[in-house]
């Protein structure tokens, strides 16, 4: 198991246990007031965006070029932060990640 913090969108900070193998979105989709994930995890919808906080963005691997067009015309863009959580598959390297749910696009 790989732990995570959430804050999600209500602005609340949730501990959970997740599942390594298989990626961020899949493992918090379910959460009240989380990413939305209308694709499935297909990097075609970006509502499944977070912002990895900043002790954890650098230890990420690097957003390929697909994920960098569909996020970076986000108003809730962060260029060192922001991440689309289908892409980022957990490993035990990553226990304790901590990010945010990025605010929905209206």
């Amino acid at each position: 198991m790989v732990r995570l913090v959430v804050t999600n969108r209500a602005g609340q900070q949730v501990k959970v246990e997740a599942s390594s193998g298989i990626s961020l979105m899949e493992n918090i989709r379910e959460l009240d007031s989380s990413v939305d994930a209308i694709c499935g995890g297909l990097c075609a919808c970006a509502t499944c965006h977070v912002h990895i906080d900043p002790a954890w963005a650098n230890r990420l691997p690097q957003r390929q070029e697909e994920e960098t067009l569909l996020i970076s015309d986000s108003a809730n863009y962060i260029a060192e932060q922001s991440r689309l959580s289908c892409q980022i598959q957990l490993t035990k390297d990553l226990d304790g990640l901590e990010f945010t749910i990025a605010p929905e696009e209206f």
